[in-house]
C-alpha cells in the first residue's frame, strides 16, 4: 500500500523515473547520517534530454520551469533509492541548488528555479519549503537547460 508521499505523487498526475545512472565520476547520491546529498539531476524524461539549450535565448521561462520540474522528479527518483523505496522517511528538503543555462544578459533564474520549488512543496507540503540557491551558467553538461540538486533529511 502506498503511503502519504506516493499517494500524492499519484495524485499530481506525476510517475517517478528510473533513477538516472551517473554520466562521470560521481556516485547519485550520498546518506551521511540523517542527511541525503543528491547529485544534480538534468531535465531527463523517458531516459533523454528532454531541456537543451539556454533559457532566454532558445527556451522560454515556463520551459525553464518545466525542465526545472522534470529535474526534481529525478531528484526524487534518487531520494527513493537513497531510502530503499520508502519516501515516508522524508522529513523534509532542506536545501535545493539549482543551474539555470542562460545568456548573460538573463535574471530570472529564481522564476525558473520555482519550477522545482512548487513541486517540492506539492509533493511534501510545509517539509518541502526549503532553502536555496540558483546561479545562471554559461552551459551545463550535454547541454542541459537546467540542473537541479538537493539536500534532504531523513528520520
Amino acid at each position: 500500500m502506498p503511503g502519504r508521499i506516493e499517494t500524492r505523487i499519484a495524485e499530481l498526475g506525476l510517475v517517478l523515473p528510473s533513477p538516472a545512472a551517473p554520466i562521470a565520476n560521481y556516485v547519485p547520491y550520498v546518506v551521511s547520517g540523517p542527511l541525503v546529498a543528491i547529485s544534480g539531476q538534468g531535465p531527463v524524461i523517458g531516459g533523454k534530454i528532454a531541456f537543451t539549450g539556454k533559457i532566454g535565448e532558445t527556451l522560454t521561462i515556463e520551459q525553464g520551469q518545466e525542465a526545472a520540474r522534470a529535474c526534481f522528479l529525478n531528484l526524487l527518483a534518487q531520494l527513493r533509492a537513497a531510502c530503499n523505496g520508502d519516501l515516508e522517511r522524508v522529513r523534509r528538503v532542506v536545501r535545493l541548488g539549482g543551474f539555470i543555462a542562460a545568456p548573460a544578459a538573463f535574471t530570472h533564474h529564481a522564476q525558473v528555479m520555482n519550477g522545482a520549488s512548487d513541486l517540492a512543496v506539492a509533493v511534501f507540503g510545509d517539509a518541502g519549503r526549503h532553502a536555496r540557491t540558483t546561479v545562471g551558467v554559461p552551459s551545463l553538461p550535454m547541454d542541459m537547460a537546467v540542473e537541479v540538486d538537493g539536500l534532504f533529511e531523513l528520520a
